[in-house]
């Protein structure tokens, strides 16, 4: 098979890694990629979003699955323009892709299909959305609508954050378009953890649990990012807990797109809370988790490329995926000042010292070769990823590989699987 990755980071790292690995994969092509993928694929220069220039290269050069990486692209209707050119493609339509990129659109499915979830509100107007706040106070989250980069999601602790949040987001234009409605959202107590299936439209197959870590600092603390890292399988979901998962979300968002005309194919990422009284969505991604994802490949024992096909093509009825006991990890090396302002071009030493350590893989996030070096690109810049018989055993190699690695301009948690470690 000839294969097209579409995107540039880690989790697409990821997925160049696991399908070069496949014996049904002949070629693998990577748009745009980075430093580290041009390991596993030949990168071209188009970008994740250039929907014309992926149509014509996947017509050119006779591909037989594009798997597209990031939720842009998926919500600008990649899928559908690929479909229409009679190319398979992994991932959902941009009308399946809405239940990422509208938040409110999900919170309406979930309060029409009683799909477990925190209860909400939606508001264009800030007069009405700050009338809200002064009735059910805070703490409380805001969240923007539309796709913002993983940084949408405003943890209002007090009444004064939660206005500075809906006065960014609705009058001063702090995520644009993203930023135009928002969604005020009950402030739920628990575990998070994020949960993933392959879909075809109307079957679903759980995959590995994980859990990220989204909060910039030490112990949860800062402002959210896009995550600084994972760990799988994550304890508290239990194969009972999968099972209300499947039966209370999944499996009813699934029946909805399909009532809707609209039935989603590809990976559906449900972000959970686990509280007192079971699961509840937090919000669906349309895609693979960054940087779940890394460490969903490092436990992955089968080969991933025919699920994608299965997915792609609704085969996944009798299909399953087999797991290695151990345990993944993945920290998150990030530029200073990330998820803020941050300076780029820092050159980075000491991957190969750090992949040199039983069970590590350095996955690329935001990084390219200039004259001859390695320097960062990006704000997420390195995936430092272990495999080890446990947790604590894989956190104890990604920190040990983590200090190989000789990035001045970069930083990291400490703590990424303290959750599972407590």
């Amino acid at each position: 098979m000839r294969v097209l990755i579409v995107g540039s980071g880690g989790r697409e790292h990821a997925l160049c890694w696991a399908i070069a690995a496949s014996a049904l994969c002949d070629a693998l092509y990577c748009a745009p990629g980075n430093a580290g993928i041009a390991r596993e694929a030949e990168c071209v220069p188009i970008k994740a979003d250039d929907i014309p220039a992926i149509r014509a290269f996947a017509r050119n050069n006779a591909i037989d699955l594009v798997v597209v990486g990031p939720e842009a692209p998926l919500c600008e209707g990649l899928v559908d323009a690929l479909t229409a050119d009679g190319i398979k493609a992994f991932g959902p339509t941009a009308a399946a892709a809405r239940l990422e990129g509208s938040k409110g659109f999900t919170k309406d499915i979930c309060a029409k299909y009683a799909i477990p979830t925190a209860a909400y509100a939606r508001f264009d107007d800030l007069a009405r959305a700050q009338a809200y706040l002064q009735k059910v106070g805070a703490p409380i989250v805001v969240k923007a609508d539309g796709l913002a980069a993983g940084k949408g999601v405003i943890m209002a602790e007090t009444r004064d954050q939660a206005e500075a949040a809906l006065a960014d987001m609705l009058q001063g234009g702090g995520f644009g378009q993203a930023g135009a409605e928002v969604v005020m959202e009950e402030w739920l107590h628990g575990e998070e953890a994020s949960f993933f299936a392959l879909v075809d439209g109307e079957n679903a197959l759980p995959l590995a649990s994980a859990q990220d870590h989204k909060r910039v600092g030490d112990g949860d603390t800062g402002p959210n990012t896009g995550g600084m890292g994972a760990y799988s399988p994550a304890p508290i979901v239990t194969p009972a807990m999968t099972g209300r998962v499947m039966d209370e979300i999944i499996q009813p968002t699934l029946r909805a797109m399909a009532d809707m005309g609209c039935p989603y194919r590809g990976v559906l990422y449900a972000g959970l809370m686990i509280t007192e009284s079971g699961p509840k969505l937090i919000e669906y991604n349309a895609r693979f988790g960054d940087p779940e994802c890394q460490v969903l490949m490092a436990r992955l024992k089968s080969d991933i490329l025919p699920g994608l096909m299965a997915s792609a093509e609704g085969g996944l009825r009798h299909f399953d995926l087999r797991w290695h006991d151990d345990a993944a990890l993945t920290v998150v090396m990030a530029a200073k000042g990330y998820p803020g302002k941050y300076d780029q071009g820092s050159e980075i030493r000491g991957i190969d010292a750090a992949e040199k350590i039983d069970g590590v893989t350095v996955f690329h996030a935001g990084t390219a070769m200039k004259d001859g070096k390695l320097v960062a690109t990006g704000g997420r810049v390195l995936n430092v990823t272990a495999r080890a018989a446990t947790i604590g055993e894989a956190q104890a190699k990604a920190y040990q590989a983590v200090d190989k690695i000789d990035w001045p301009g970069g930083f990291c948690r400490r703590d990424i699987g303290y959750r599972a470690l407590k």
